[in-house]
């Protein structure tokens, strides 16, 4: 469904990415894993046209959508779920969903209100309640909501589980968990190794810009050497 080959990013004339390269499929997760700092986040951006690849080809169900512009990537069926949330503070969250609309896309699931509701029960409770108003894990779910609204093919979570409370933790990852099981190809990038081995199957470990490891989540819980060197704090 995705993939990505020799990727190179830059920040003015810092060398952020260097080849890097990852594949999902079809009903995947895959877990991008790595330090603060390390071009996780710098990765999915170039990925979804926010950053430009300087070198490389990304690759969205057969079709190369590198170079174009975000917003023609999210209607090729390309969802992205920002870090910083980015929901509309004085919408309600039916108004957020709204927003996300996209009509239904062969071989993609399709998503409703009624749907989201049924996997975040927590935004069911509060249809009319403003962004603004609403917790930071309830944020969290609303933006990753409204991304489903577009009925993306394979979705791209930036640091889905960071500063949640255990609970919304636990909630977050049995929604990716159902995500997965409707089809969705799903890369989420993660500091959180506990978090990634509850949801992922495969994992990309990338420090200072290049990948170090890739392979299955057992693969990567068989290798102390990476998780001590990469991912230790």
């Amino acid at each position: 469904m995705l993939q990505v080959d020799g990727l190179h990013a830059y920040y003015g004339r810092a060398h952020i990415l260097a080849d890097v390269a990852l594949a999902a499929s079809s009903g995947d997760v895959l877990a991008l894993l790595g330090r603060n700092g390390a071009g996780k986040s710098t990765t999915l951006k170039s990925i979804m046209g926010l950053v430009r690849p300087a070198a490389g080809a990304v690759v969205l169900d057969g079709a190369r959508i590198d170079g174009l512009a975000p917003y023609r990537i999210a209607r090729l069926g390309l969802g992205f779920v920002p870090e910083d949330r980015r929901i509309f503070t004085d919408l309600s969250v039916m108004e957020n969903l709204e927003v996300g609309r996209q009509k239904p896309r062969p071989g993609a699931p399709t998503w409703t209100p009624a749907r989201l509701f049924e996997l975040f029960p927590n935004l069911g409770r509060m249809k009319d309640r403003p962004g603004g108003r609403m917790s930071g894990g309830e944020q969290q779910m609303l933006t990753i909501a409204r991304t489903l609204m577009g009925n993306p093919r394979c979705v791209l979570l930036d640091e889905p589980s960071e500063g949640l409370a255990p609970l919304i933790v636990e909630q977050m990852a049995a929604a990716i968990r159902a995500m997965r099981a409707e089809g969705l190809c799903v890369i989420l990038s993660e500091q959180n190794l506990h978090f990634a081995s509850l949801v992922a199957d495969h994992a990309v470990v990338v420090e200072k810009g290049r990948v170090r490891f890739a392979g299955t989540m057992d693969d990567l819980r068989a290798d102390p050497t990476v998780r001590e060197q990469y991912l230790s704090v």
